[in-house]
């Protein structure tokens, strides 16, 4: 069989599949070098940090940042534009920004996400167009705290994005977000088919099992492309179990503190042991270029 840039949407075509894409979570909104060193905090670290994992396989960098304390998530555009200049200043890897917003406390409940119809804080950082942006579905419980994404809010998000040429990374954290999604689709605040992230051992979302993600798999539109990630100890059973499903896969220090029980991982570590993986699979990395492909970019 020739090398082709096929990309699975659903699991029957996933014999096809020659290139999987390496997406690096570099930081996350909790990430912090309390928890890990490594963790990228400033501009200038995580635009070293994603050049660094574009060197080791990476095509595609997701990215969040913080407040001047190095632990608060911050939407400061300001901040995703200097890191954006300064990754472009040394490699072509897909950007994709976090939309997720800042975290709010209402009496002793955190809250992660939107209020308002026209949340400005989180459209306005799609006016810096990177290639592709997170669109999170779920309003759900997230460990101790709550995640809100109300429908007419992800209505807005979506017919920005179209307007401004921004691929949706539609992240789904369980079943009924998939359908959440096709309805947006069905009803045009979506592009067909989409391209979905599967997040995967998050407290009040589904479980990372081989079993969730195989139906998950299954759900999406015919012809959508999709990625992966496990939580914690998660991390490499999603990787295995998404290859053999024909699915693309998401690394990094957002979703896995450890390379190893006991060994703290580093961004590199964990991309360059996802590159040896697909390779001992069969498939071949993808550059950034090919991701474009797959994705519809170009």
């Amino acid at each position: 069989m020739g090398k082709n840039l096929v990309a699975s949407g659903s699991t029957d075509a996933k014999k096809e599949t020659q290139k999987t894409i390496i997406t690096v979570a570099l930081t996350g909104a909790t990430g912090s070098k309390a928890s890990n060193p490594a963790t990228p905090i400033t501009p200038e670290e995580i635009a070293d940090d994603a050049y660094a994992c574009y060197r080791a396989g990476a095509a595609m960098v997701h990215l969040h940042m913080k407040k001047d304390d190095g632990e608060s998530p911050s939407m400061e555009v300001e901040k995703f534009k200097k890191t954006q200049e300064l990754i472009k200043q040394k490699c072509d890897v897909i950007i994709n920004m976090t939309t997720s917003g800042e975290v709010t406390t209402i009496e002793d409940c955190v809250v992660i996400g939107s209020f308002k119809k026209d949340d400005k804080q989180r459209t306005d950082l799609l006016n810096l167009k990177p290639e592709v942006a997170s669109y999170d579905i779920p309003t759900m419980n997230f460990g101790r705290s709550v995640v809100l994404f109300s429908i007419p809010h992800l209505e807005v998000m979506g017919l920005k994005m179209i307007e401004l040429g921004v691929k949706p990374e539609i992240e789904v954290f369980d079943i009924g977000d998939i359908r959440t999604a096709i309805s947006l689709i069905k009803s045009g605040h979506l592009e067909y088919p989409g391209h979905f992230q599967f997040c995967l051992g998050v407290a009040g979302g589904a479980g990372a099992t081989v079993e969730n993600l195989a139906y998950m798999s299954r759900l999406i539109p015919k012809g959508a492309t999709w990625s992966a990630f496990g939580l914690g100890p998660a991390h490499l059973p999603t990787i295995f179990t998404t290859l053999a499903l024909g699915g693309h896969i998401r690394v990094g220090l957002e979703d896995n503190l450890y390379y190893e029980k006991g060994v703290l991982a580093s961004n590199v570590m964990l991309t360059k042991r996802a590159a040896d993986i697909i390779k001992m699979f069969g498939n071949e990395v993808a550059t950034p270029d090919e991701a474009r492909e797959i994705l519809g970019l170009v």
